[in-house]
């Protein structure tokens, strides 16, 4: 399996690579230069599989065995998963009228980052052991990611870790979690601004590729290739879940409600899309919208203030994972995405095109709960659930507004 640049002026490289650039070198973003294609037959033997088995699956399609061996890829996953508090690591719970709830907070942070991060973390631990080498993680933060990051890497031998959190942007739990590590390897700086601010100096750091190469930085955001791999079973799980038979024909599609901030979950359900799985993706964003006006209008362009809401790990302004929903919906073409990110980055204002758009609306709906909520509530609820609600055949479905942060 090998990945490219969503902009497509760097150089492929395998998993490996993948894992450890964070940024491609062109400023894209790392997918796989092409997508396997599940057929009925793999999907029915998926649908028997625990949360753990799909991840191990997904993980196996594209990693693949000569980076890291099937029998120490599965002993991998086991340890990322070994302190979740729920035995099924991740639950569904039925509610009415076909409505279900992916839980998806039984981490140790209690945010659904944590699925993603303890199995990031596990394969780059294998790497670094293998190669005998030692990196230092950059990460900003909107408050969630910080402290599952913490969580998943504090007391590695080979691993520092960086995190940036906006001063007075993040939930007071959430920052506790990160400032009260103390790990070596841990260092936690509050940042005058907000979280979209702080990511473009972040942003700088990897264009240098020197500067990367020399100190051996990396991220664990979600512009990071193994965090959306891992993302992607969240849709697998659900799907198989809500469905109660494969044995159909066509398979039944399930809308998935996704809350959304930096569109990694987002990604990850588009890939998913694209492997096969019949779900239809729903968008849901608080008042910061861009997401929402980019899938109803075509409209990818800032606003002039984020607004500060309840839940801050979708107070988010630039999705940076939209460009790999745009380079997949562009049919992987690399020129249209660059083109658009070049501009985005220039004019913070893109309009889609009439094409682009069109296949936007194909597979994604959006849906916009515009609350703004005073800095002195006390928190948001923990960021983690995903609304699921089984459709019949041809049915469309009605939006759901979940209130939960990515």
């Amino acid at each position: 399996m090998w990945y490219v640049s969503t902009r497509g002026m760097a150089p492929r490289v395998d998993f490996e690579g993948a894992l450890f650039s964070g940024y491609a070198p062109d400023g894209g973003l790392f997918m796989p230069e092409k997508l396997p294609q599940l057929d009925r037959e793999t999907l029915h033997r998926w649908s028997a599989l625990s949360y753990p088995g799909l991840v191990m699956e997904l993980c196996a399609l594209f990693i693949g065995p000569e980076l890291i061996p099937r029998d120490e890829l599965n002993d991998l996953i086991h340890q990322a998963f070994s302190r979740f508090r729920h035995k099924e690591v991740v639950h569904l719970s039925r509610l009415r009228n076909g409505l279900n709830v992916l839980e998806l907070w039984h981490g140790a942070t209690y945010a659904f980052k944590d699925l993603s991060l303890c199995c990031t973390a596990q394969l780059l631990q294998y790497f670094l052991e293998k190669r005998e080498k030692h990196v230092t993680v950059v990460v900003g933060t909107s408050g969630d990611t910080g402290s599952a990051a913490i969580e998943s890497v504090q007391g590695a031998k080979n691993v520092d870790i960086i995190v940036l959190l906006p001063k007075g942007h993040c939930t007071k739990i959430q920052e506790l979690q990160m400032t009260t590590v103390l790990k070596e390897n841990v260092r936690v700086f509050a940042v005058e601004g907000n979280s979209d601010e702080l990511d473009k100096p972040i942003k700088a750091v990897f264009e240098d590729v020197a500067f990367v190469k020399k100190h051996n930085l990396m991220s664990l955001n979600s512009i990071n290739w193994a965090r959306v791999l891992v993302q992607m079973a969240h849709h697998f799980f659900a799907y198989f879940q809500c469905v109660p038979s494969l044995d159909v024909h066509p398979l039944p599609p399930v809308e998935v409600v996704v809350p959304t901030g930096a569109a990694g979950n987002l990604a990850a359900g588009c890939i998913a899309q694209r492997m096969g799985l019949p779900i239809h993706l729903v968008t849901a964003v608080n008042c910061n919208d861009i997401i929402h006006r980019t899938v109803q209008q075509g409209d990818f362009s800032l606003c002039e203030t984020i607004k500060p809401t309840l839940a801050s790990a979708m107070d988010i302004q630039v999705p940076y994972n939209m460009e790999r929903i745009f380079w997949l919906l562009s049919d992987c073409n690399s020129q249209v995405t660059r083109a658009l990110m070049e501009q985005f980055e220039r004019t913070q204002s893109v309009h889609l095109s009439k094409e682009l758009q069109s296949k936007h609306s194909q597979v994604l709906s959006g849906s916009s709960l515009c609350s703004q909520v005073p800095r002195s509530c006390p928190g948001c609820w923990a960021d983690s659930r995903n609304s699921l609600r089984d459709l019949s055949p041809g049915e469309k479905g009605d939006t759901l507004y979940p209130n939960e942060e990515e």
